[in-house]
């Protein structure tokens, strides 16, 4: 497959509770699932797409929602070297918008989030 270029990068760290705001952004039916805190906010698996709210400017009172509907990814993969302190550790996923690259720092579980991944595409959320 051809290297293209991401159009969004997303680092998410170690996993958190669900913020409460969040549940604010969820329809009918849907529900959180893994929570994990992103460079000045947070990102979300629910039962039907990934949530990430990115804090904007010096004070974060400006906030992008972004919502990946499960559907829409078409393929990932993750990269990691193995080890107990592996820091570069990353997923790459190719979705019908464009290619997302979502760093992972060391308190993050990259076979984690390949399951989440694997769970929520594989079973058609």
């Amino acid at each position: 497959m051809a290297e293209t270029a991401a159009i969004l990068a997303w680092t998410l760290q170690q996993e958190i509770p669900t913020p409460a705001d969040v549940n604010e952004l969820l329809v009918e039916g849907e529900s959180a699932v893994a929570s994990f805190k992103t460079f000045r906010d947070s990102a979300t698996f629910t039962t039907k797409r990934l949530i990430v709210r990115d804090a904007q400017g010096i004070t974060g009172k400006k906030i992008e929602i972004y919502s990946l509907p499960y559907s829409s990814i078409e393929m990932w993969s993750t990269e990691n070297a193995g080890g107990l302190l592996d820091r570069d550790a990353e997923v790459e996923l190719w979705t019908k918008a464009g290619h997302i690259k979502v760093k992972l720092t060391k308190g993050a579980d990259i076979r984690r989030i390949d399951s989440l991944l694997g769970w929520a595409v594989l079973n058609n959320h």
